[in-house]
């Protein structure tokens, strides 16, 4: 998922928007980039990119001592076009309007080919660019000059997932963010406020934040900030105050993060056990008693890593529980017809809680009368949290590794919870059986102990491998998800 920051304060903003982007970074991308309003009388738009790390940009930023109040900065996962310069974001039009985007707009050819009537030249080929001319031609027409009017008439022409945000030279002291099926916070300073699409991103400068909802636009100035919704009214956001560390991870001992995260998975697994001392409905939250009693079926939806540890949730339910489950890759669900159930239990399972086809799924979803929903999610603050009625939070803690690691053993401790969960309240599991599977749960950390001693062993594996330009990987069972 792509990085988002944005800044406007009365001290130089350039140091929070990269660092901000460094937080983020653990996430991969292929380019990054920043822009910022600058000229005192007269502004103009200064933009640096990189193909490289953020450490790259950092070095362009202090080699031309760039320092602005307001700016905007992002890490690039490419979708539309190849990841170079001219791709990466924050992309311009007509150096008046800068714009950072995070998700896919799904009609951009439509409205490029409008644009092109229009006289706009598009010299990427990315669908954000799209973006940047639609507010600027909003903002020369009828919005007459109001960036805030701009924006909200552009997002209403978008179909797909976005988050945005816009910065121009009229006004250098305000940021523009607006949000649709991706994440955006504002975040709350003292003198200063500033957009993110991760709180993480944040935590160097301000705990506080305030998370924006489906269709949102919010309006951010250095001494204030006022958020509106899909339809426009003013509204109130509840503001949080974000828990956890504001340091960056440390690697310590470790060769790189992803061996740290292998060695976390007892301590992960544990963590998430933690408060489990029997199998029951409220372990999902309060009302789980209520919307688990009449379930007849499941329906799990997720991507990669969580969609293969829901496919052996599958054969736990089925066989545990002896009730039909489904399982659907997130990206897939909502573009055919399927046969909602509404006593099905639609289960989304992400480590994020912000992936955007996922979220999306859920949104389908319930538009299709399926509200008995639970969350397994690692992030207790994440978009997808707050749209389920009930929720299993995973206790992985921050995940750097691209290739996922403990939050996929954390998922499928729940998941195995929830089968146990199922089956309980159809009378399938004895109080015998019961205490086997929580004696056999209490033992895993210990078990994944045993299993990371033979370290030494899969690394001498791994040189024999290491030459070999080809690999099958066979299971059957609960291993075939595995080996996928």
């Amino acid at each position: 998922m792509c990085g988002i920051v944005g800044a406007t304060s009365a001290r130089n903003v350039v140091p929070i928007l990269i660092e901000g982007i460094r937080r983020l970074e653990y996430r991969g991308y292929d380019s990054t980039g920043l822009a910022v309003v600058n000229g005192g009388a007269s502004p103009v738009l200064e933009r640096l990119v990189s193909t490289a790390r953020v450490a790259d940009l950092a070095l362009q930023a202090d080699a031309c001592k760039l320092h602005a109040t307001t700016g905007i900065s992002h890490t690039r996962w490419a979708t539309h076009g190849a990841p170079t310069a001219d791709n990466a974001h924050p992309h311009l039009s007509r150096d008046e309007i800068a714009v950072v985007h995070n998700g896919i707009i799904e009609n951009y050819e439509a409205l490029r080919e409008r644009l092109k009537t229009q006289g706009y030249v598009f010299r990427t080929q990315t669908d954000t660019e799209v973006i940047a001319h639609l507010i600027h031609a909003q903002w020369h027409s009828a919005a007459n000059g109001d960036l805030l009017a701009a924006v909200r008439m552009a997002v209403a022409e978008f179909h797909g997932a976005f988050a945005i945000a816009v910065i121009s030279t009229r006004e250098p002291g305000r940021v523009i963010g607006a949000r649709q099926g991706s994440p955006l916070v504002v975040g709350i300073g003292e003198d200063d406020h500033f957009l993110a699409s991760d709180a993480a991103a944040l935590l160097q400068v301000t705990r506080r934040v305030a998370y924006l909802e489906e269709g949102d636009v919010a309006d951010v100035r250095r001494d204030s900030y006022a958020i509106y919704d899909a339809i426009g009214q003013r509204v109130m956001r509840p503001v949080v105050d974000v828990k956890g560390s504001g340091d960056v991870v440390e690697l310590g001992p470790y060769r790189h993060f992803m061996q740290k995260e292998i060695f976390e998975q007892p301590r992960a697994v544990a963590d998430t056990l933690d408060a489990v001392n029997a199998i029951e409905p409220a372990l999902f939250g309060p009302q789980a008693a209520e919307v688990l009693r009449d379930v007849d079926s499941v329906l799990i939806i997720a991507c990669g890593t969580s969609y293969y540890s829901s496919l052996v949730a599958k054969q736990w339910i089925e066989t545990l529980a002896k009730i039909p489950c489904t399982v659907e890759i997130a990206s897939e669900y909502r573009y055919r017809d399927s046969v909602p159930r509404s006593t099905a239990l639609v289960v989304v399972v992400s480590q994020s809680g912000e992936t955007a086809d996922t979220l999306a799924a859920l949104k389908h979803a319930k538009s299709l009368g399926q509200n008995k929903t639970l969350a397994i999610c690692n992030v207790a603050t994440s978009s997808m949290v707050r749209q389920t009625e009930l929720v299993f939070l995973t206790r992985a803690g921050v995940e750097i590794g691209v290739a996922s690691t403990k939050a996929f053993t954390t998922q499928l401790t729940v998941h195995f919870l929830l089968a146990l969960t199922l089956a309980k309240l159809r009378g399938l599991l004895s109080a015998d059986e019961e205490g086997k599977c929580l004696k056999a749960l209490r033992h895993l950390p210990a078990a994944i102990r045993g299993a990371l001693a033979l370290e030494p062993h899969v690394m001498a594996w791994a040189q024999a491998f290491a030459q070999k330009q080809h690999a099958l990987f066979l299971g059957r069972g609960l291993h075939y998800p595995i080996a996928l």
